[in-house]
């Protein structure tokens, strides 16, 4: 007896959320990288910058609340619009799996909106998870405040949350580096916080994930901290994953989280020594008992390079509530092999030898 199996159907569906212009344009730089087995929806009070999202689905929010002409960065006029749509963004995400949100929290439609939409995806049994970008420090002390108030409102509402800070990207980028390119760099991490994970979950690899296994990872996780890093040369893989647990994007090192995961992206020539080393680097960081669930993608476009993207969850206490200056006292290893123990040390350092995550 012979069975006729598809395979249609019976795939998680995934679908990311880009709310508000920022979640807009971190949408639509996933979809010109060809990020494959997710579904796209866009939310936005305003119709104009709607109007571009390459979602191929796309909500209109608010149009009693701000008649289409955005939030102008009033959370609460966000909210409003979010709410006033609710049963459009129930509709969109009623079949999903897992649900990605993100955007760049101060402004007033991702900040108002985005929790909106996180507690509706959750309370639809999706697994939620949170990509967030607080503002750059030259956007202002208003905007920052609204961001973190907006973060804290975030927290509750979903199963992992992971705050990428965008002055930590200043480390990663030239001095010369225009206002346009640096805004396209947040859109670009975004795009790897949620393609590091997707990946793992709907491309075949070497070494696989399932679903069961991400959401055992993800599951009511709390806040979480996410590093990338990239390789070529003999010490490709080595070099990515000393990067990925010391990335500039980590506001601490990874040291004590209960579970890890992380996914390893080569070409056809990825070796299984070279994932053996990436992940012995890796669970080194961690805490002795934690669950660490990883895989290994190839991507044909990708020969003599190796990406790493992790995620560690499962702190004992909010990992972004930690005052600055206790931030990253202890590095796990820096990229060139320095060990450094002064934060000032390592950020002066991480400006000259951190490489800009492609």
């Amino acid at each position: 007896m012979t069975t006729d199996f598809s395979g249609e159907g019976i795939f998680a569906r995934i679908k990311v959320v880009g709310v508000g212009g920022g979640g807009s344009h971190a949408i639509n730089r996933m979809i010109d990288a060809n990020i494959k087995g997710v579904e796209f929806v866009g939310v936005n009070t305003d119709a104009q910058d709607l109007h571009y999202c390459g979602a191929s689905t796309k909500i209109h929010i608010g149009q009693t609340t701000t008649r289409g002409l955005g939030a102008g960065a009033d959370p609460e006029k966000g909210k409003k619009s979010a709410e006033e749509n609710k049963e459009d963004i129930y509709n969109a995400l009623k079949d999903a799996d897992m649900v990605f949100v993100t955007y760049g929290a101060g402004g007033g439609t991702g900040t108002g909106a985005g929790p909106v939409v996180a507690e509706i995806a959750r309370e639809l049994g999706a697994l939620t998870v949170a990509v967030v970008t607080k503002p750059f420090s030259f956007e202002g002390l208003r905007r920052r405040k609204i961001a973190e108030e907006g973060i804290e409102e975030l927290r509750s509402r979903v199963d992992t949350l992971i705050v990428i800070p965008n002055d930590r990207l200043l480390q990663v980028i030239d001095k010369k580096t225009s206002l346009y390119d640096a805004f396209s760099v947040v859109d670009d991490v975004l795009r790897q916080g949620v393609q590091g994970i997707s990946d793992l979950i709907t491309q075949h690899g070497m070494i696989n994930v399932d679903f069961a296994d991400v959401k055992a990872i993800m599951s009511n996780s709390g806040s979480a901290l996410m590093g990338i890093g990239r390789g070529t040369g003999d010490s490709r893989t080595l070099e990515a994953a000393k990067q990925a647990v010391d990335s500039p994007l980590l506001e601490l090192s990874i040291e004590g989280a209960k579970g890890i995961l992380f996914n390893i992206t080569g070409g056809p020539d990825l070796g299984m020594y070279e994932i053996d080393e990436a992940a012995r680097i890796i669970t080194e960081a961690a805490d002795p008992d934690a669950n660490i669930i990883f895989g290994a993608v190839i991507d044909e476009a990708m020969q003599g390079e190796v990406k790493i993207t992790v995620v560690a969850t499962g702190f004992d206490d909010d990992v972004y509530s930690v005052a600055p200056g206790r931030r990253r006292m202890e590095q796990v290893g820096a990229r060139a092999g320095l060990g450094m123990t002064q934060q000032k040390e390592a950020e002066a350092e991480d400006k000259d030898e951190i490489d800009v995550p492609a």
